[in-house]
C-alpha cells in the first residue's frame, strides 16, 4: 500500500506540473478578423509554383478534411490541377486511374496506398471528389493524383513490370523472376544479401531503360516510359532506405523532394505549372526544425523554388486524435492540448478552423513578434504512448512560425478519425 501511495502521489505532481506547465498568461490579439479568413477565402501569391499544406497530425478528421478543402479551393481560384500527397508513389498511380477513368471504387484506390492513416472516410471522399470533379470538366481542366513516397513495393513494381510486357518481352520474364520475392508483405523479411541483390537488379533494369529510351518510347509513349523509369527509381529508393536505416529519416524527405520536383516537372511539361503537396508538418515546413536532425523536404523545396514555394501549417489547441500505440499496431484514441503564444493569441475567434495568413498578421507589432519568436508548435505522427503527454517534446516542434511557413490554419478543437479495418 506504501507503494502505491506514493505511485498515487508521483503521477498527482507529474499531472499538476503538466497542467501548470500548459497554463500561462494568454496574449489574445485584438481586431483578429483583419489577419484571419476562412479556408474557402485562402489567397496565394500569382507567382507560386508550389503550395504545401502540413498536418498537425495524421489522426484528426479535420486535417484530412482541410486536404480536399484546400485544394477546392486552388482548383476553383488558383487553377491547380495536380494533387501530391505523402503516399505511395505507384498507389498514387491507381488513384489517378480510379478519377480519371472511374476502374473500381475510391476506397479500393485508395487501399492501394497500403497505408492505415489513409484508409478513412474523409480520403474516400477526397478521391471521390475528384472523380466526380473530372467527370464534369473538360479534358483541360481534369485534376491529377501523386504519391512521393517510396515506403512500398507493390505498385511501383508492377508498373515496371507492366511496361516491359509491352516493350521487352525477355527482360519482362527476367525481372519478374529476380523480383518475385519482394512485396510489401514481406519486404520487412528481406535480408542485407538480398536487399543488395534487389538493389543491384533494379539498378540494372534503370540502365536498361535509359539506354533503350528510344526504342522503348516508339514501342510505349514518352509519358509510359517516364514512369516506367520514374517507378524503378522509387523501387530503388525503397531499397536504399532499407540498406541505409540509420539515415532513414535524413534519405526519406530528400527522396520525397526528388519526387515532388520530378512530379513538378512532368507536369509543367504538360501545361500545369502549379502543383499542391501535403504531408505532415514536419515534411512541409521550411526550416528542418525536428530534434531527428534531418532536412525536411520542404527545406529542400524552398531551395529550389524560394519564393515559388508557399508553405501552409497547422496547428490545434485541443485534440481528440487516432495513433498507434508504438509497435503494437493497437490504434488508440489519444486526447491532448497544445499551447503557444500563436493559437492562444486566436483562442477567442468564434470559428473552429480558420487561415491566419502570416503576410497579414506582420502588419500587427504583437502578432510580428509572436511569428517571428520560436513557438512549440504540434506535431505528432502514427505513432503515440499516453506517456508522451508528459513533455512537449514528445509532440511538438519549436520552430519559428514565419521562417517555416506563408501562412498557418488553426483548428481549436480537432476529433478523431476512425480507420477502416
Amino acid at each position: 500500500m506504501v507503494f502505491l501511495k506514493k505511485d498515487s502521489l508521483l503521477l498527482t505532481i507529474i499531472s499538476l506540473f503538466v497542467l501548470l506547465a500548459g497554463c500561462g498568461s494568454v496574449k489574445v490579439v485584438e481586431e483578429e478578423d483583419q489577419y484571419i479568413s476562412a479556408v474557402k477565402q485562402i489567397d496565394i501569391p500569382d507567382d507560386v509554383k508550389i503550395i504545401g499544406l502540413g498536418e498537425a497530425t495524421h489522426g484528426n478528421i479535420e486535417f484530412q478534411e482541410l486536404k480536399r478543402d484546400v485544394f477546392e479551393v486552388l482548383v476553383k481560384n488558383e487553377g491547380v490541377r495536380v494533387f501530391v500527397l505523402e503516399g505511395d508513389f505507384g498507389g498514387g498511380q491507381r488513384i489517378n486511374q480510379f478519377i480519371l477513368n472511374g476502374n473500381g471504387t475510391a476506397e479500393e484506390a485508395v487501399n492501394t496506398l497500403d497505408y492505415s492513416i489513409y484508409k478513412t472516410e474523409q480520403m474516400i471522399d477526397l478521391v471521390q471528389w475528384m472523380h466526380d470533379y473530372n467527370d464534369s470538366v473538360s479534358e483541360d481542366d481534369k485534376v491529377y493524383f501523386y504519391g512521393n513516397d517510396m515506403q512500398r513495393y507493390d505498385y511501383s513494381k508492377k508498373g515496371v513490370l507492366d511496361y516491359y510486357k509491352v516493350v521487352n518481352a525477355d527482360e519482362f520474364k527476367k525481372n519478374a523472376l529476380h523480383l518475385a520475392h519482394i512485396s510489401n508483405d514481406k519486404m520487412r523479411e528481406l535480408t542485407t544479401e538480398q536487399l543488395n541483390e534487389i538493389d543491384e537488379t533494379i539498378e540494372k533494369i534503370i540502365l536498361d531503360l535509359q539506354s533503350n529510351e528510344v526504342t522503348y518510347v516508339k514501342q510505349s509513349s514518352a509519358d509510359a516510359y517516364a514512369f516506367a523509369l520514374q517507378n524503378a527509381k522509387n523501387m530503388k529508393q525503397r531499397t536504399q532506405l532499407f540498406l541505409n536505416e540509420g539515415d532513414y529519416t535524413k534519405l526519406r524527405d530528400q527522396y520525397l523532394a526528388d519526387n515532388l520536383q520530378w512530379i513538378a516537372e512532368f507536369e509543367a511539361a504538360r501545361g500545369h505549372d502549379k502543383i499542391f503537396v501535403t504531408g505532415h508538418n514536419g515534411h512541409i515546413e521550411k526550416t528542418s526544425a525536428s530534434l531527428a536532425g534531418y532536412k525536411s523536404m520542404g527545406h529542400y523545396l524552398d531551395e529550389v523554388y524560394g519564393e515559388e514555394y508557399f508553405a501552409i501549417g497547422t496547428d490545434f489547441i485541443s485534440s481528440e486524435f487516432q495513433a498507434k500505440k508504438g509497435d503494437s499496431g493497437e490504434r488508440k484514441i489519444y486526447k491532448l492540448e497544445n499551447h503557444n503564444d500563436l493559437v492562444d493569441a486566436f483562442s477567442e475567434v468564434e470559428s473552429n478552423i480558420f487561415y491566419v495568413n502570416f503576410e497579414k498578421a506582420s502588419t500587427s507589432d504583437e502578432l510580428m513578434d509572436i511569428i517571428t519568436s520560436e513557438q512549440k508548435m504540434s506535431n505528432i505522427g502514427d505513432d503515440f504512448r499516453t506517456w508522451y503527454k508528459f513533455s512537449k517534446v514528445f509532440y511538438t516542434i519549436k520552430m519559428t512560425p514565419s521562417e517555416a511557413y506563408d501562412g498557418i490554419i488553426i483548428v481549436k478543437e480537432a476529433t478523431a478519425i476512425n480507420v477502416i479495418e
